[in-house]
C-alpha cells in the first residue's frame, strides 16, 4: 500500500493547514509549481506513515506474544527484548517526524496567503561621478621596432 493511502496522526492538521484533502495535496505536489512547504510536508507525512506503521506492527507482535491464552512458559524473552528496542526506535522516529511536521505547519503562512512582492525600501539615492582614471604610462604608445 502506498504511503499516500496510509492514514497518519497528522492528516487532519495537514488538510487544515493547506485547505485541501490529502488526495488534492498529493495532486498539487506533483505539479511543477508545487510549493516547497507542501512538498516537504508530504515527504514528512510519508516518513511519519511508515514510522506509525512500524509502531503498530511491533505493538501487535508484543500483544500476540503476551496474549491472555498463551502459556507463560513460552514467552520468548529474547524476542520481547528485541521488540522493546524496536519499539523504542519506532516511537522515536514517529515522534521526530510528527514534531518536524508540526513545526513546518506552525511556521507556514495561513492558507490562501500569497507572498507579496518583496519590500522595496525607498530612501535618498546618491549618485556620484568619479573622475576618469589616469591612463597608464605606456597606454596607446606605438611600439618602436629596431631595424
Amino acid at each position: 500500500m502506498s504511503v499516500a493511502l496510509k492514514p497518519t496522526s497528522q492528516d487532519e492538521a495537514l488538510t487544515q493547514a493547506f485547505g485541501a484533502s490529502l488526495s488534492e495535496l498529493y495532486a498539487r505536489a506533483a505539479a511543477p509549481e508545487a510549493s516547497a512547504a507542501l512538498t516537504r510536508a508530504l515527504e514528512l507525512r510519508s516518513w511519519l506513515a511508515l514510522a506509525e506503521e512500524q509502531v503498530a506492527r511491533v505493538r501487535d507482535r508484543i500483544h500476540d506474544a503476551t496474549a491472555v491464552g498463551r502459556d507463560m512458559g513460552e514467552l520468548p524473552a529474547d524476542d520481547l527484548r528485541f521488540d522493546a528496542q524496536w519499539m523504542e526506535a519506532a516511537l522515536s522516529a514517529r515522534d521526530g517526524y510528527a514534531t518536524a511536521l508540526g513545526e513546518l505547519l506552525r511556521t507556514m503562512p495561513p492558507p490562501g496567503a500569497h507572498p507579496g512582492r518583496p519590500v522595496q525600501l525607498t530612501g535618498p539615492q546618491l549618485t556620484t561621478m568619479l573622475p576618469p582614471a589616469p591612463a597608464p604610462a605606456r597606454a596607446g604608445a606605438a611600439r618602436w621596432r629596431r631595424p
